[in-house]
């Protein structure tokens, strides 16, 4: 009986229903969505992700919310923000653990209820989460 550890981490399923969770069930759009991240993360404790979403942050065209999900963390969802007109540009910058490589994927709903996403995989040479 081997007596490895083991380190949880969500699945591409799991991450999918959290996904569809802060999306609905409409369709998701590529596009809109800039994403600039390190291609290698020296070490996972601290990984900068900055997400930007282009829109003129009008009454009636604005981003209502964005969330940044990590595939293979114990749980996916790393960040949520929340945006009005009045924010004028809708981007953030992160900084999250990440447990070893893997998929960041950026969910911007706007507030005609259309949904896009954005993705990019970082390879993690020292995992942050534990383990």
């Amino acid at each position: 009986v081997s007596m490895a550890p083991v380190t949880a981490s969500a699945d591409a399923a799991k991450t999918m229903a959290a996904i569809k969770k802060v999306a609905g069930s409409g369709a998701i759009k590529a596009g809109r969505i800039k994403m600039k991240t390190p291609i290698i993360a020296e070490n996972g404790g601290v990984v900068p992700i900055i997400v930007s979403v282009d829109s003129p942050m009008t009454d009636s065209d604005h981003v209502k919310s964005l969330t940044v999900f990590v595939q293979e963390n114990p749980s996916p969802e790393v960040a949520a923000f929340n945006f009005t007109p009045a924010c004028g540009v809708a981007e953030v910058k992160v900084n999250c653990r990440m447990a070893k490589t893997s998929p960041v994927v950026a969910v911007a709903v706007m507030s005609d209820g259309s949904v896009y996403k954005a993705e990019k995989t970082i390879k993690v040479t020292i995992g942050g989460c534990g383990g």
